[in-house]
């Protein structure tokens, strides 16, 4: 079912074939049916493939081939000696050539004593004398046998004269288990049942389930592990070289190839004749029933420890084959320290059944699969420089799936760069039959909603955010909550951070199953997502009822597509056209659409015959739309309304008929005056983005009646300032305002006061955003704003501040380059951080999520650099000092209940040349690096994080062209102090490892763990350039809980 997998191909073989472990040379009627017949028996139970001979080879003068062979291909040879042992002509050959073979390639030799003393063997006497005095009399004619007889006697002292068992010493029982042991032990981990040496990107696999496999076993229970993952990738031949590196640990074991198949073919019962048959070593068992056979299996396993791997489960009832509890599969049946390894497609089977661990296989890196495809497509372990650029595509596409490698690899072989780049061509736009086979048995598995989910996403929401992901495919009236979760038990889709995503592979397979529907006309098929197919949809220009999707980029075609087919796509659902130039007429849109999603729409207006009544989503950004429609269309579904950089637009539509409406996105849109005075209606509107609306004049009067409006932007609206002046009579529910942030920084000192003092009375404003707009004086009523987190004065002409005491949600404070500041106002005297400073409301771009708001959403603390005329410096430095522990004991809280750092970084720089009394230490900086011996604490855990101070000099300033040159930017030689505090979060992982780089917004400390973390300091401002400091000397000092107190 599974793929060779990480398993690499090559054209020849150098290394001998080993066809046995062992072999054993011993003295049939002394030996055979006892201690000999017992050690071939224990052998096998471990796995170990042991030559065992047919009296009828040992017939004539010389050794038969098939023995001679089976001495020459074994990995370690048995002998063992009994009484009659040298009175054996054959055994004595087999002696000889094990000592020939011995030294044209050193193998290992067990010598066993069986009722022998050694030195009997060693000096041929006694027994061994008689029968060599025999020899001599049969011989005495023959010169070459005698020298054949001499040859015997020392094969007889070398072997003799080795490390071996006695077995007159112990009970053989014990013996036997002794030898058994010092088989597997000199042998080692073997993976004999996959090509040896030709394995890509295993052994760390192995590692890592060897270390799950070690855990379980510690807790002296039944272990079970999954092991998951996409088809092809593979997890057979993991699962297989798991097994044969750790079975010799185990008193029984077996590995049940396609358990699926066993299952389909034969029952639970073809199943449990398999395991019955593997661990126990019997055959041709006569079971009944299950539960039978679950009684056997319990009698025999359920006081030994026994591993147990069961390939290919694909069904949850294939589990339920050995006991009627769902969630207890064999544990009930075998003995404490005893392993259980499930290998599934699907996750849902392994949880149902309540495996300790799932180990997901991950794609091969990109140096394996490197390394995989040379194998295959150059028979060699590196690539030909001719052929590199075409290997990295064929990799980027195969996106490290070994199948896929493999298979594309050898089809490769032997062909000239021309005939590669023809069949990648191909493999485009046909794929490989192959790798599609293997890839769809999950997909033939889902029932008919799933697959179509599947399909949904392969074809167009791949890449994109879950919520939007959910949306959509509630539109189309599936349930995407559960579906979602089955692909993702299959591993036919993945979820990264909000972003629902597919494998290369899977979403080809999606692609081509699509295509199957109808090959050659594309207007035929439920979804359309190739340009030339949308294309050639278009210029048939017929009505189809089958076309639901259509979700088309054109990012490298400069040609125009006519859309006129458009107004003849009846079913259509989803519509999403990006960079394509379109032309034609558009008569009309089908009114079951719900997303239309069209980046440059070149038409005025919407279809007058469009009724959107089912619409969720329209966007037209970058449209060429002068006014959406005329009068008030019935919009009840209608969540965002974007048309955004549509240049034309001239008038808003009205919305009185989409009260559900909770996004409108006017930003850029150069030539919009007003907005409809039906905006007021919305209820529920939480976002309004008017940014660069250079030409608004007004706000309606109603906008105050958007309760739920959280996000107001006219950053640019240059135009609209004296209606902001206008107080608001309900800004309870406006919890942040952009409209300060931009236009200020172009108006005059008399503007920007006269904004002021009406901006403040905003009770809920939590960022305000005055950077570089020459302000001498700063309103005292900004220090009344106590919902205010983050204030910016950067760049700013004042002396003096207003109280700040009370604004107990401070958490930021920038004053950088505000050259003429001499004294810092009072600060908090203690501050809330927001616990959900990592929730700010996203908007979708297509799907992708981008934030509402700017970069340094989770920096805190104070910024002071370049502030030369402060005074009272050290009164600075304790204010400083005192607010950065309010908020570490704020952070700290935080994370106790949230299990996250709230944020991304807590630093203050001043003005300062001291290191703090309340460090407990002061080092000179060697090479402009913080080192900070972190081995006391690594396993205390009492601390919660580390406060650092580090004295930096001006080393070099490089300035860059700025866009406004009336900034004056240039620095103060002084020295500045900076004080920055990281979490234990920040800096451990969840076992403890430290690694990882931290930045704060003006600082950046990279680190690294040996047995101290090493921060090497530069300074980073993202408005005027770069300042890198020296780093002067510095101190730190461990927080504890205590401190917190």
């Amino acid at each position: 079912m599974c793929s060779k997998a990480i398993v690499q191909y090559t054209a020849s073989s150098s290394h001998a074939i080993n066809r046995y472990d062992v072999f054993v040379s011993f003295r049939g009627e002394d030996t055979r049916n006892n201690f000999t017949g017992f050690l071939f028996q224990a052998l096998r139970r471990k796995a170990i493939h042991a030559f065992k001979d047919d009296e009828d080879l040992k017939k004539g003068e010389s050794i038969a081939p098939e023995l001679l062979h089976a001495i020459q291909t074994s990995r370690l040879f048995i002998v063992v000696f009994s009484k009659n042992y040298a009175s054996s002509t054959w055994c004595l050959r087999e002696l000889a050539e094990i000592r020939n073979c011995v030294q044209t390639s050193p193998r290992p030799v067990i010598p066993v004593f069986y009722d022998v003393d050694p030195s009997v063997v060693r000096k041929q006497s006694e027994c061994y004398e008689k029968a060599f005095e025999e020899y001599e009399k049969r011989f005495r004619e023959d010169k070459a046998k005698m020298e054949e007889a001499e040859r015997w006697r020392e094969a007889l002292t070398e072997v003799a004269n080795l490390s071996g068992w006695d077995l007159r010493n112990k009970p053989q029982y014990v013996q036997i288990e002794e030898i058994v042991q010092n088989v597997i032990n000199t042998l080692g981990p073997k993976i004999c049942s996959l090509p040896k040496d030709e394995l890509v990107g295993i052994e760390h696999r192995l590692e890592e389930l060897v270390g799950i496999e070690r855990k379980l076993q510690s807790v002296n229970n039944v272990g079970v592990v999954g092991i998951s993952g996409m088809g092809g990738i593979g997890k057979t031949t993991l699962a297989r070289a798991l097994y044969e590196r750790i079975y010799h640990q185990y008193d029984f074991h077996c590995f049940i190839d396609d358990v699926s198949k066993i299952y389909r073919d034969s029952s639970s019962l073809g199943v449990q004749k398999q395991l019955i048959s593997q661990s126990l070593n019997e055959k041709n068992l006569e079971i009944s029933n299950t539960s039978e056979g679950t009684c056997l299996i319990w009698s025999r396993l359920h006081n030994v420890r026994a591993l147990v791997v069961l390939d290919n489960v694909d069904e949850v009832e294939q589990l339920r084959m050995f006991t009627g509890k769902r969630d207890i599969l064999l544990r009930e049946c075998l003995g404490e320290g005893s392993i259980i390894i499930v290998v599934s497609r699907d996750e849902h089977i392994l949880r149902t059944h309540g495996v300790d661990d799932i180990y997901q296989v991950q794609p091969l890196n990109n140096e394996n699969a490197m390394q995989l495809f040379c194998r295959n497509a150059f028979k060699v372990n590196h690539i030909l420089s001719d052929y590199e650029k075409l290997a990295w595509d064929v990799l980027y596409y195969a996106e490290g799936h070994p199948l896929a490698i493999e298979v594309i690899g050898s089809s490769l072989f032997g062909r000239n760069v021309s005939q590669w780049e023809s069949a990648l061509a191909r493999l485009k736009e046909k794929k490989s039959k192959n790798i599609m086979d293997v890839l769809r048995i999950s997909f033939d598995q889902l029932d008919e909603e799933d697959k179509e989910i599947f399909l949904d996403i392969a074809c167009a929401l791949c890449h994109y955010d879950e919520e939007y992901v959910t949306e959509v495919l509630k539109f189309r009236g599936f349930h995407p909550e559960y579906g979602l979760q089955v692909l993702l038990d299959k591993s036919l889709i993945l979820k990264g951070r909000r972003c629902i995503y597919m494998h290369n592979l899977l979403k080809d397979l999606g692609r081509y199953i699509v295509k199957e529907e109808s090959p050659k006309e594309p207007l035929k098929r439920s979804r359309l997502w190739d340009y030339q197919d949308f294309a050639k949809a278009m210029s048939n220009n017929q009505t189809t009822e089958i076309l639901e999707v259509v979700a088309v980029n054109s990012f490298a075609s400069s040609k125009t597509v006519r859309v006129d087919g458009l107004s003849k796509i009846r079913q259509l659902k989803f519509l999403r056209l990006g960079n394509m130039n379109c032309s034609g007429s558009l008569s009309h849109l089908s009114s079951e659409l719900g997303y239309l999603i069209w980046h440059n729409y070149p038409f005025e207006c919407l279809p007058q015959s469009f009724q959107p009544h089912k619409l969720v989503m329209l966007k037209l950004r970058g449209s060429s739309i002068q006014r959406l429609w005329s009068g008030t269309k019935v919009l009840p579904n209608l969540k965002l309304l974007d048309l955004s950089d549509s240049k034309e637009l001239g008038e808003m539509p009205d919305v009185a008929e989409a009260l559900n409406l909770k996004e409108i996105v006017l930003e850029g849109c150069i030539r919009l005056r007003k907005l409809s005075p039906s905006i007021g209606l919305l209820s529920k509107l939480t976002i309004l983005n008017l940014k660069n609306c250079q030409n608004l004049v007004s706000l309606p009067n109603s906008i105050v009646g958007l309760n739920s409006l959280e996000y107001l932007s006219v950053y640019g609206c240059s135009n609209l300032f004296n209606e902001l002046l206008g107080e608001p009579s309900n800004t309870e529910h406006l919890k942040k305002l952009f409209s300060v942030e931009g236009p200020i920084h172009f108006h005059s000192r008399e503007s920007v006061s006269c904004l002021l003092p009406s901006s403040l009375t905003l009770p809920c404003l939590r960022e305000l955003d005055l950077r570089f707009c020459n302000l001498v004086e700063i309103p005292d009523a900004i220090g009344k704003l106590r919902c205010l987190e983050k204030l910016n004065l950067k760049g700013n002409n004042f002396v003096t501040l207003p109280n700040l005491k009370d604004l107990f949600r401070l958490y930021y404070l920038n004053l950088q380059h505000c050259k003429r500041l001499k004294y810092l106002p009072d600060l908090p005297s203690r501050t809330h951080l927001p616990l959900n400073l990592y929730s700010y409301p996203m908007q979708y771009f297509e799907g992708f999520i981008y934030k509402v708001t700017n970069e340094d959403e989770c920096m805190a603390g104070l910024r002071m650099f370049n502030c030369p005329e402060i005074v009272e410096r050290e009164q600075c430095t304790s204010m400083t000092f005192s607010w950065m522990l309010q908020m570490v004991q704020s952070w700290y809280n935080s994370e106790c209940l949230t299990s996250l750092p709230s944020l991304k970084s807590l630093g203050s720089i001043i003005p300062g040349s001291e290191i703090p009394m309340w460090f407990n230490n002061e080092l000179v900086s060697m090479d402009n690096s913080i080192i900070i011996d972190v081995s006391p604490f690594v396993y205390d855990n009492n601390w919660v994080g580390v406060v650092c101070c580090a004295i930096l000099g001006e080393d070099l300033y490089r300035t860059r062209i700025l866009e406004d040159s009336r900034r004056d930017l240039s620095v103060e030689h002084s020295d500045h102090m900076c004080l920055f505090y990281y979490s234990r979060q920040q800096f451990c992982h969840e076992q403890g490892i430290f690694r990882g780089k931290l930045n704060t917004h003006d600082l950046s400390l990279t680190f690294r763990l040996y047995d101290v973390v090493v921060l090497c300091a530069y300074m980073k401002d993202r408005d005027e350039g770069f300042y890198d400091f020296e780093v002067k000397k510095y101190g730190y000092r461990w927080v504890k809980k205590q401190d917190l107190q």
